[in-house]
This record gives structure tokens, C-alpha cells and sequence, in this order.
């Protein structure tokens, strides 16, 4: 089995494995086609898998509330790989979605010995200024720093009593010499993630976490914890009934009864229930997902927290310029978002291409666009048209397209893309006004 590294700067190629060995879901068209105008990462395959996603649809189908949660590492500039992740965010906010961006401030310090002030300064300068510039409305948008917020801290720590070393070991490749602010980072991921569903942040609903493929240790984590809280357990048995299943050895009946009043108020009367045994059964097909919403509800009125678990989409990870991974602390590899025209030419005349070692052989054989840094720069960020993106695509591979063509329209549709994204940078009025307390 492959193992997955949140802090690595490995590259990963073959998602296919990844997605069987983690049990991640192929985002397939009939998950997303019906969504309004859906987004070119979407439709590309940029996004390719997902955990739990209809429950994110039905919300947004329905017209429900919704959160996505999302997070940045204040660790050096912001490039085009962090940018696919607001463009995403950006989106689901313009269908419905609650925003919420964790600074991730605590974690800078327990994995890259980044202080606290020197995160606060770097996401108030860098971050969050080109977040507002995206599109991030400060109006229906929340940005918050892990240190600042209690509720995150406090969750945290509870959430340890849930999980083991040997859980933190298998899951992250943690061993002796990890150090304890290190191991209690997760932890704070999950109280991130779910910190959302409390009554002050908008109460129990459905929760999008959307990441690259190497944070999904932390969304595993997160839905086992989430699991761990929950008052009942509602699943698919052996013989293929729904069973609804009692946790807990306190006032088992009376809480019984408030689920089957839901179920009767939901207009389910077929059901078998076995009090010593804890367990009411349904004899009829159900909708898993609703159904678990509501009983969330009852175990809030009850003092839980009625956790749902979070969902997550999965996008391939941006390759560097130079076909390794795109990083911050590698400026060769990335374009920032504050290059200016001259080292954004540079940067994409020196990026690896498809191209074939000579013009004769580019002809003969054709590009390979699957290779291409340039063409990746054009799938995830510059084309907006299919049809241009397709052209594109099949010029390249009959050899009717040179790569300093592909480039000089790179560099051009990246500076004007660029300027037009530090003109629309946050103001401190909006900065301000985006920060939450």
C-alpha cells in the first residue's frame, strides 16, 4: 500500500491505487452533472474522487444549508496550486455554501517551526488578501486563525480522548521521535473541520472538505472521530435492512422513543424495534443520509453533537514547472500569484514540456500534452473554452502546435490573469471584515 503524507513533497501518479487501497469513490458525472454551471476542475477530471458526496448534492439540491471548510499553511507566497483550491471554494460559495479558512497556524508550528506571529504576518500580507481577490465574498465567508479559537482547541482535546497513539502510527507513519505538537495537529485539523457543526457556527449540517489527494490521512481521521461522537450508529445490516443502532447505556428507552417519533414524523411506520438489544430496524428502503441528518438533530437536543460526518473531493495535485511537485520553497517549480510579467515569462519558457527534441520530430511524431507543464497551466487555470482547451490538445499531439507557440500564450493569458488578480486584492477594510473573532 502507498502511504499518504500530508507534510511529504512526494508526487503522487497513480491515483487509481490510491483510491482503491483508501477506499476513495470515483467523483463519476452523474455526481456533479447536475449542478449549476459546474466548475472547469470539475468537469475536466481535475477532481476525480470524493467521500460521501451526496450528501453534499442533496443539500445543494434541496436548498439546505451547507459548509465547505477549508484551510491554508501560512508557510511562504501563494502559488497557482493554492489558487485551484479557492477557485473550487469560490464556486461552491456562489451555490450556497457557508465558507469557513482555518489559518493554520498551530500546525505551521508544529511541522515547519513557523511562530505564531510570523503566521499571523504572512496570512494577513500574502494569504488572505488574494483569497478576497479570488472571489472569497467577506461578507458570507469566515477566516479564522487555529490559535484564536477556542472552540477549535477545545474540540481538539476532546477528540483525544477518542484516539490512540497506535491510530496516530498507522495513520500518519508517526514513531518515536514525532514530536507531541506534531501528533496533536491532526487533532486540531479535526477540530477544524468540525468546529462548523456547532450550534454557534451554524449548527449540525453537511460539510465539504475539499484537498489534494495527500490530506485525505486527515479526513479519515476526522470521520472515524466524527463517528465516535455519535449517539447512534445508522447503517446497512447483513440481511440489507437499515438498523439504527443505540451507543450509549443511559436512558435507552426514552431516546429510543425520540427516534421512532422521527420516524414516524418522516412517515416510516415499518420497523421492528428490540430495546435490549438497543436497535430499531427498518423494513423498508430508506435514505440513509436524510435519515442520519435527522437523528443528528435529536442527538443535539439531547446534549451530543451530533456529528455528520464530513464529506471531501478529491483534485489532482498541480505539478511544478519543472515536472516535480509545485511547492513554495521551490520558486523554480511555481508560478506565485505575485510574479511580475518578466518572471513569469522566464519561469514558463524554462518549463518542462511534451514537446519532441526537435521541430522535425514534433511534426513526425506529435506532442505529448499529457507530459506538458504548459498545457497542465492551460487544463487547470488559463482555458476557459472546451473547444479552445480541445483544439489545443489535439495540435499538440498531431504536431501542428510548437511548444514556444503554447508558451508565448501562456505567458500572455498568465500576466493578464495575474495583473488582474493583484488589482482586486483585499483591502484592510476587507481584510478586516473577513477575519472572524
Amino acid at each position: 500500500m502507498i502511504e499518504i503524507n500530508p507534510w511529504s513533497s512526494r508526487i503522487y501518479e497513480d491515483y487509481g491505487k490510491l483510491m482503491k487501497d483508501f477506499g476513495i469513490e470515483e467523483f463519476r458525472e452523474d455526481l456533479w452533472r447536475d449542478l449549476p454551471n459546474p466548475h472547469k476542475l470539475i468537469r475536466r477530471g481535475i477532481v476525480f474522487g470524493h467521500r460521501d458526496f451526496g450528501r453534499i448534492k442533496r443539500a445543494i439540491v434541496e436548498k439546505k444549508r451547507w459548509a465547505i471548510l477549508t484551510g491554508l499553511m501560512p508557510s511562504g507566497k501563494m502559488h497557482l496550486g493554492h489558487k485551484m483550491v479557492i477557485d473550487q471554494v469560490k464556486y461552491y460559495q456562489d451555490i450556497g455554501a457557508d465558507i469557513f479558512v482555518a489559518v493554520a497556524d498551530i500546525e505551521a508550528y508544529a511541522t515547519r517551526n513557523i511562530s505564531l506571529k510570523e503566521s499571523e504576518k504572512i496570512a494577513l500580507e500574502e494569504y488572505i488578501p488574494y483569497y478576497i481577490a479570488l472571489g472569497l465574498d467577506p461578507e458570507r465567508s469566515q477566516v479564522y486563525f487555529q490559535s484564536k479559537r477556542s472552540e477549535v482547541k477545545d474540540l481538539a482535546y476532546i477528540f483525544g480522548r477518542k484516539v490512540n497513539w497506535s491510530q496516530l502510527m498507522a495513520t500518519y507513519g508517526f514513531d518515536g521521535s514525532t514530536n507531541m505538537s506534531h501528533a496533536f495537529a491532526p487533532l486540531i485539523q479535526a477540530g477544524d473541520i468540525l468546529h462548523v457543526q456547532l450550534e454557534k457556527f451554524g449548527g449540525v449540517r453537511p460539510t465539504l472538505v475539499p484537498v489534494g489527494i495527500d490530506q485525505d490521512p486527515h479526513l479519515r481521521l476526522c470521520r472515524d472521530i466524527s463517528r465516535s461522537f455519535r449517539f447512534f450508529n445508522v447503517e446497512k445490516t447483513n440481511d440489507g435492512r437499515v438498523g439504527i443502532f443505540f451507543k450509549l447505556d443511559v436512558d435507552v428507552k426514552r431516546r429510543l422513543d425520540c427516534v421512532e417519533n422521527v420516524l414516524r414524523s418522516l412517515g416510516i411506520n415499518k420497523m421492528k424495534r428490540i430495546d435490549n438489544y438497543k436497535a430499531i430496524y427498518l423494513e423498508e428502503n430508506i435514505d440513509i443520509g436524510k435519515l442520519d441528518e435527522e437523528i443528528s438533530k435529536v442527538e443535539v437536543k439531547e446534549g451530543g453533537y451530533g456529528f455528520l460526518q464530513p464529506s471531501s473531493t478529491y483534485h489532482r495535485l498541480m505539478t511544478g514547472l519543472d515536472g516535480e511537485k509545485m511547492s513554495s520553497s521551490r520558486p523554480q517549480s511555481a508560478i506565485f500569484l505575485s510574479d511580475d510579467e518578466e518572471t513569469v515569462r522566464k519561469k514558463v519558457f524554462s518549463a518542462k514540456t511534451g514537446g519532441r527534441v526537435s521541430l522535425e520530430e514534433q511534426r513526425k511524431y506529435g506532442g505529448e500534452p499529457e507530459k506538458c507543464m504548459i498545457y497542465e497551466l492551460f487544463l487547470y487555470h488559463l482555458i476557459e473554452n472546451e473547444d479552445e482547451l480541445k483544439e489545443i490538445y489535439n495540435n499538440c499531439k498531431n504536431g501542428e502546435l510548437k511548444c514556444g507557440d503554447c508558451k508565448k500564450l501562456a505567458t500572455q493569458i498568465l500576466n493578464s490573469m495575474l495583473k488582474e488578480i493583484r488589482e482586486r486584492k483585499g483591502s484592510k477594510d476587507e481584510i478586516k471584515k473577513i477575519i472572524a473573532n
